[in-house]
């Protein structure tokens, strides 16, 4: 079907998965590249094991990150040690660079915000981090808050909220603008655009689905799903089979699908996504 890219879990820590080289194997094998998502612990073998095994199948390694200061990343990802994180980001960033100097390809490395009220106040400075570090990328997404106990931590949740997220993006699209990677280059903002004072309900009026015929999810027990939604929010988008009963291809071309791709800008969950962005955002 022309896949690309694996994407091995993003709702959980793909590196603990016991037959994870298994995985890497057959990205090897038929020509795919590996796009991961992690919390930067590289559990078992370190940073710098784990960067020598991936590096040269994959496109982009996204390291989830919450914080420029100590207080605030240990806050948010309880149990981390944000020394410890900014080493192994440091070692394996350093794999990184030997292994593109010696071939055209190029695995990118990405901060992965979720954008909170107890962190917004130091997106500008997990800017100025991430340069200093080699990261290419600093991308993020508002927190899907559905549910009542994290609703005040939603920079969406009104007009204040709102503002302070516009303040918090200027300063760092000013920081992106004025120092540059240690390559030269121009460090990627992504998802990191000033929003309407209106966004509570729509964050990106008119703006595409990223997912829908782009990416397939398929669960643990095979089941297909549209996009990386909430479960029981995802689930009212419909039913569009399992694997374990009928072809990928099947389910992908089938009527509930195509149906979605049609009718998704009136969905209720789809106007509501906080993954949409604007089409002409940089």
């Amino acid at each position: 079907m022309g896949a690309r890219e694996i994407i091995p879990s993003t709702m959980g820590e793909p590196l603990l998965y016991e037959h994870f080289d298994e995985i890497i194997d057959l990205c090897h094998a038929h020509g795919l590249k590996l796009n991961l998502t992690t919390n930067g612990t590289f559990p078992g073998r370190g940073a710098r094991a784990w960067a020598e095994r991936i590096v040269p199948v994959t496109s982009d390694v996204k390291i989830s990150w919450n914080g420029a200061t100590a207080r605030t990343q240990e806050l948010i990802m309880i149990g981390t040690s944000f020394g410890k994180a900014v080493r192994h980001v440091r070692e394996f960033i350093e794999v990184r660079d030997a292994h593109a100097r010696s071939k055209q390809d190029r695995c990118r490395v990405t901060f992965q915000l979720t954008f909170l009220e107890s962190n917004v106040a130091e997106l500008a400075d997990i800017v100025r981090l991430a340069i200093e570090l080699g990261v290419d990328r600093v991308k993020g997404h508002h927190l899907w808050a559905h549910f009542d106990e994290i609703r005040e931590l939603s920079m969406r949740r009104s007009r204040e909220s709102v503002a302070r997220w516009n303040d918090a993006v200027l300063a760092a699209q000013e920081i992106a603008t004025q120092q540059r990677l240690p390559n030269g280059q121009r460090i990627l903002l992504e998802n990191i655009f000033l929003l309407d004072e209106t966004a509570q309900g729509d964050l990106a009026p008119g703006g595409p689905c990223p997912f829908l015929g782009q990416e397939a999810w398929i669960s643990a027990e095979g089941r297909f799903s549209p996009c990386c939604a909430p479960d029981a929010q995802r689930r009212t988008l419909g039913e569009f089979g399992n694997l374990h009963d009928g072809s990928l291809s099947d389910i992908w071309n089938g009527p509930a699908y195509q149906n979605l791709l049609t009718t998704y800008p009136t969905r209720a969950l789809c106007i509501s996504c906080n993954m949409r962005k604007p089409e002409q955002t940089p």
